[in-house]
């Protein structure tokens, strides 16, 4: 067969993605292979600066995870159990803290797993946002927006940076349930269609119908060659069109996932000894632990973000009976994120991957529907960072006595996000896309970079 013809479109749209592969480090070769695959739209693109991560891990908790119960000690919170405090009954934390790591962090003994690598964690500890509903919240912690759907934080990255694979999605979402705000949590909206998140549902059978029928490897690939001709041939005589762009794509992607997709979920390649890290199994897919452990397996080759959620939009984190429920869902993420940080530092991909533990909002100081429940609370929370040039046995912003409000350092949503995309090589002002006639970008037009947590 002759190689297709090089036109002007496909020259340039090689000569980029050729240009972007010459400074990616360890994944040189991937990125090589991903700019000479016909020229994909997700072939990896330089950043606006020197990144210090390459990849995204983002944990949300659903619901709410309290930062008084977990991260942000509060000895007056103790102290002042079932008191009125400006009108309100103030609830006492009953996990116990402890110094943990060189660092002397205190963390409740919910995370035992993750509270022995707290030298290696970055806590933001006033973070706070718009909303302190659900399905606003979690909407504007993913897009920045708490009022309209807008593209998500890692399709804004897909877009900024390509991908090391495009035989892979650039984003990845693991969720066994859907989140408040089902797919808009990771939709491209009025970004091309090939930069939205891809769900898988973890069980055993996450991606069905990636295996083709057909037998013959060189039969499949005529096939696929044949078909890419033909797409290419029709774009040809409507460039400009992204949405038959953004399908043409879709099926790379799809015809790809055939390729690699199964070796990549499949966790009995993986030593027993890895999987007694994580407390997986190959017989228990749809397990937390089996999500972390596949999301280090999609980020060994070479995708983009990886997002994980441990629950959906019911019986998640959102105590507002009983702050105990916490005991079982913090039991269910503690080994496997403890696990996946020491993994990846293992195999020295930490550096230069970036994982973000984050909720949609946090917990009230106070009881809310009975004495032992906490209500939501958005004025004040924790997120964490760790690895990806963050710095590690650092705690940074301090909320007041009972965690209700900032009282140094606060950190907004939309300043949250600039810092990921500044880690990530992206400047959040220039990472702009022209819809209906104005520029948007992540942090809207608001946002600072926390230089403070940078290694």
């Amino acid at each position: 067969m002759t190689d297709q013809p090089l036109n002007r479109r496909t020259l340039l749209r090689r000569g980029s993605a050729l240009a972007a592969a010459g400074g990616l480090g360890l994944h040189r070769q991937l990125s090589i292979a991903a700019a000479a695959s016909g020229a994909s739209p997700l072939a990896p693109r330089p950043g606006h600066f020197p990144a210090k991560a390459k990849h995204l891990i983002v944990f949300f908790m659903t619901g709410g995870l309290s930062h008084l119960d977990t991260f942000d000690y509060k000895p007056n919170l103790q102290r002042d159990h079932d008191k009125r405090v400006n009108g309100r009954k103030v609830l006492a934390s009953p996990y116990s803290f402890r110094p943990r790591g060189e660092s002397g962090k205190l963390v409740s003994n919910l995370f035992e797993h993750v509270g022995g690598l707290v030298d290696e964690i970055c806590f933001l500890h006033t973070v706070h946002g718009d909303s302190a509903g659900h399905s606003a919240a979690t909407l504007g912690m993913h897009t920045g927006s708490v009022t309209i759907p807008l593209p998500s934080l890692g399709s804004w990255i897909s877009y900024g940076l390509g991908t090391l694979n495009t035989n892979l999605p650039s984003f990845v979402v693991l969720a066994a349930k859907e989140p408040y705000n089902g797919f808009q949590v990771w939709d491209a909206n009025f970004l091309p269609g090939y930069h939205k998140g891809v769900r898988v549902i973890p069980g055993p059978d996450p991606l069905p119908d990636v295996k083709s029928p057909v037998t013959s490897v060189p039969l499949r690939d005529l096939e696929a060659r044949m078909l890419h001709d033909l797409n290419d041939a029709h774009l040809s005589s409507r460039d400009g069109d992204e949405l038959l762009a953004s399908r043409m794509a879709t099926f790379e992607t799809a015809y790809g996932l055939m390729r690699e997709a199964p070796e990549a979920f499949d966790l009995s390649r993986e030593s027993r000894p890895t999987l007694d890290l994580y407390g997986a199994s190959p017989n228990a897919p749809a397990s937390f632990a089996a999500q972390c452990l596949t999301a280090r397996r999609l980020i060994e080759r070479g995708v983009r973000v990886v997002e994980l959620f441990d629950v959906g939009s019911n019986t998640n984190w959102d105590s507002h009976n009983n702050i105990d429920d916490h005991v079982g869902l913090a039991r269910n993420v503690d080994q496997p994120i403890a696990a996946l940080i020491t993994d990846l530092k293992s195999r020295g991909l930490l550096d230069e991957t970036l994982i973000v533990g984050c909720s949609e909002f946090g917990r009230t100081p106070w009881q809310d529907l009975t004495p032992r429940g906490r209500g939501h609370h958005s004025r004040c929370f924790t997120c964490f960072l760790i690895g990806g040039g963050t710095k590690g046995g650092l705690s940074y912003g301090v909320s007041d006595e009972y965690g209700n409000a900032p009282a140094e350092n606060p950190v907004h949503v939309h300043d949250f996000h600039a810092t990921i995309l500044a880690l990530m090589g992206l400047d959040h002002t220039k990472l702009t896309y022209r819809y209906s006639g104005r520029d948007y970008r992540l942090t809207d037009v608001h946002g600072n970079v926390v230089k403070p947590v940078f290694a």
